[in-house]
């Protein structure tokens, strides 16, 4: 796995084996990121990462210069991305060990970027932009991003505005902006 882009460009980190997780290939992280990038200056918005695995998102993120929040409920995935994140001197990384779905009732502080890469097999993924929505976790110009296979279709969802495919991995994206049709 590789940084794709910012400070920590081209930096290659080597999860442990054995991690239960699915990373986001690197062809589908850069072609997220194009999309990102022209819509947000990456130094001035905080970013939630549910579901976070090995970090790789939150990792690319921090790289840029976000403030970012990375929920993940494996330990050894919390251990290492918050390893990570020391060794790499990412101080605007913080990695948090906790259900997303408990995590997400307490949240009170909206962010700007809310990505979700839940496993895809996990049951509740459909009501992720319900929750995000109801529990107002977005600035007003923010973004949901939910990676998703093909599976799921979110396109008839209240504040869906934009659905990219970029082999088997699938991005829907949601905003505050694209209220309730």
């Amino acid at each position: 796995m590789r940084i794709i882009g910012g400070r920590y460009q081209r930096r290659l980190i080597r999860p442990p084996a054995g991690l239960p997780v699915r990373p986001t290939t690197d062809k589908a992280k850069e072609a997220l990121f194009n999309v990102l990038n022209n819509h947000f200056d990456f130094e001035s918005i905080r970013v939630l990462d549910l579901f976070a695995g090995t970090g790789s998102i939150s990792f690319e993120f921090a790289s840029r210069g976000a403030e970012v929040v990375a929920v993940e409920n494996h330990p050894r995935c919390v251990r290492f991305v918050r390893q990570v994140a020391k060794d790499l001197c990412m101080e605007q990384l913080s990695c948090i060990k906790a259900d997303v779905f408990r995590f997400l009732k307490h949240q009170q502080k909206p962010f700007d970027i809310v990505f979700a890469d839940p496993p895809y097999d996990l049951q509740g993924i459909a009501e992720l932009p319900d929750i995000v929505f109801a529990g107002k976790l977005l600035t007003e110009s923010g973004w949901l991003v939910i990676e998703h296979s093909s599976a799921y279709a979110f396109d008839t969802q209240p504040h869906f505005f934009r659905q990219r495919h970029y082999s088997k991995v699938h991005f829907s994206f949601f905003s505050p902006e694209h209220g309730p049709r």
